[in-house]
């Protein structure tokens, strides 16, 4: 055999050559995003499975990395203007996956596109602290008018509506990713297949095999190829927790987030399981639209009549915190070392007698007239069934009231929380940048991801006319405050708990990065 007689001559004669070096170890990885994404189109996507994904297609401007530091993606290099207002991002020289020169104009074009009514991007507003963004997506302005230049190929002028501490953190996040203008001109069903799937980030796509797995493979026209070291990650799409685990324990999958509550302490003791920081919030959206929910006395009586320490322990297990408020801790305030949720405090008290006399109030003594036909849509996964069960449990036994338990796949779920079609909806926010506002934007009267019918106008005046406008943290941080509270007196959500981040992964896969704010980073991973 070639082998064989290779190493017997090597070993026999020292005027052969050396032996040429073993080729290099091909590395590969995979890893469970939990679902077929809704969409892998940047300014369309909203899922946790669709931003691990994008993570390794994409590159903004900025990259988050380790400690949550901002570090530079395709722009090289910024500055900004005394007051705060306008940021010279200056681009490195960077190519597309399929070898087209990423530009300036690429990127306005796709803020350009995410903002266009047409395209009805969820995500539309984390470009309304561009001056002229909110307004256009409005119909009240033209793209024209909004304050994105391209002053030359390489240099991109953005110029903000009001000092924003954020933004530059925030060109990290899906929505402000860069598309290749000639591509998505050409073919608006670009993203919906491999072959015509154009990215610029460490990876891009091979293949994309619905409802089972996303390949990705090394992009060696990403500009800093050079730092990436595996040849392949895939995607695995499966949605059954058990399945997931299985897998992982089977030696089929190197990691999952996607973990059955029963088995959360069998992990621990065997010291398997990963607990991350998580900057999120669980919780419940209710419909404020139809009865019963139209009413704010049965939606604080459900709020207040379930046990959120009982369900962190016995439930869902993971070491997270009860919550009492919407915006989860990890949040900057005022003062230097305070935190946001610390100086907020808590606006949810628990208490079943009180619970009980205001469901009376609002018609509903001891359950009696509850409507037959009300329910928790939930998107389909075992954990989420075991949480909607309890929460069902405890309305039945604390309040009389019967509630039934409906789940959907996820594209579905998300498509029917989107047209308010539900009558209580399992939910959940992931901050997409360190500062409370990515909490708090949510809910402003018709907010892309608002899908409760709630509307309020101090709320709307908190957010949108104070906090946004001012860069002075002594200014926005106070309105977001007071804004989180005119939120948990109207009560249009249930709050449940905050995040942490149960995971499992090989203990050969190192350097995979996860930030608080949750995607998994393979950049710089390995595999041993």
């Amino acid at each position: 055999m070639l082998l064989a007689i290779s190493v017997f001559l090597t070993g026999c004669s020292s005027n052969q050559p050396a032996a040429p070096d073993a080729p290099a170890k091909v590395m590969k990885t995979s890893y469970n995003v939990g679902a077929e994404p809704k969409s892998l189109d940047p300014a369309i996507s909203t899922g946790v499975p669709e931003t691990h994904i994008q993570t390794a297609l994409f590159e903004g401007l900025v990259r988050i990395g380790e400690g949550e530091k901002v570090t530079p993606g395709i722009a090289e290099s910024w500055t900004q203007s005394a007051d705060g207002t306008v940021i010279t991002f200056k681009l490195r020289d960077a190519k597309w996956s399929n070898g087209d020169t990423i530009t300036a104009e690429d990127f306005k074009f796709a803020w350009l596109r995410a903002l266009s009514p047409e395209l009805a991007s969820e995500y539309s507003y984390q470009l309304y602290y561009i001056k002229g963004a909110e307004d256009y997506n409005g119909k009240k302005g033209t793209a024209d008018a909004v304050g994105i230049k391209v002053v030359d190929p390489k240099t991109l002028e953005v110029t903000l509506a009001a000092p924003t501490p954020y933004f530059i953190a925030l060109t990290a996040f899906h929505t402000l990713y860069p598309v290749n203008k000639k591509v998505v001109e050409a073919n608006k069903d670009w993203a919906l297949k491999a072959e015509t799937y154009v990215s610029d980030g460490p990876f891009k796509i091979q293949e994309w095999k619905h409802n089972d797995q996303v390949i990705v493979v090394k992009n060696e026209n990403y500009w800093d190829a050079k730092s990436v070291k595996l040849a392949e990650v895939t995607f695995k799409l499966i949605e059954d927790n058990k399945a997931a685990l299985t897998a992982f324990e089977s030696g089929q999958l190197d990691g999952t987030e996607y973990i059955p509550i029963e088995d959360i302490d069998r992990l621990k003791a065997a010291k398997i399981l990963k607990i991350s920081p998580y900057i999120g919030t669980s919780y419940y959206r209710f419909n404020v639209t139809k009865k019963p929910f139209d009413d704010v006395k049965v939606r604080k009586a459900l709020t207040m009549a379930i046990n959120r320490q009982m369900l962190i322990d016995k439930v869902v297990k993971g070491g997270q915190l009860p919550a009492y408020a919407f915006t989860p801790p990890g949040m900057v305030d005022v003062e230097e070392g305070k935190d946001f949720r610390t100086v907020g405090g808590d606006y949810i008290k628990e208490d079943v007698a009180a619970a009980k006399a205001l469901l009376a109030e609002a018609g509903y003594p001891d359950g009696k007239n509850w409507p037959a036909d009300v329910s928790i849509l939930y998107n389909t996964n075992s954990n989420n069934k075991l949480l909607a069960e309890a929460i069902q449990n405890m309305w039945k036994t604390n309040l009389g009231i019967d509630i039934q338990l409906h789940n959907e796949e996820w594209a579905v779920y998300l498509e029917n929380q989107k047209k308010i079609n539900y009558n209580i909806s399992r939910a959940a926010w992931i901050g997409d940048y360190a500062d409370a506002m990515t909490f708090m934007d949510m809910f402003v009267t018709g907010g892309g991801n608002n899908q409760t019918g709630w509307s309020n106008a101090e709320y709307d005046k908190q957010i949108k006319e104070i906090a946004n406008k001012s860069g002075d943290q002594k200014v926005r941080i106070p309105a977001m405050h007071a804004a989180e509270k005119t939120l948990m007196e109207d009560m249009p959500i249930m709050p449940i708990y905050y995040y942490t981040l149960p995971w499992v992964i090989k203990d050969n896969v190192k350097g995979a990065f996860r930030s608080s704010l949750g995607p998994i980073d393979f950049k710089f991973a390995t595999v041993e």
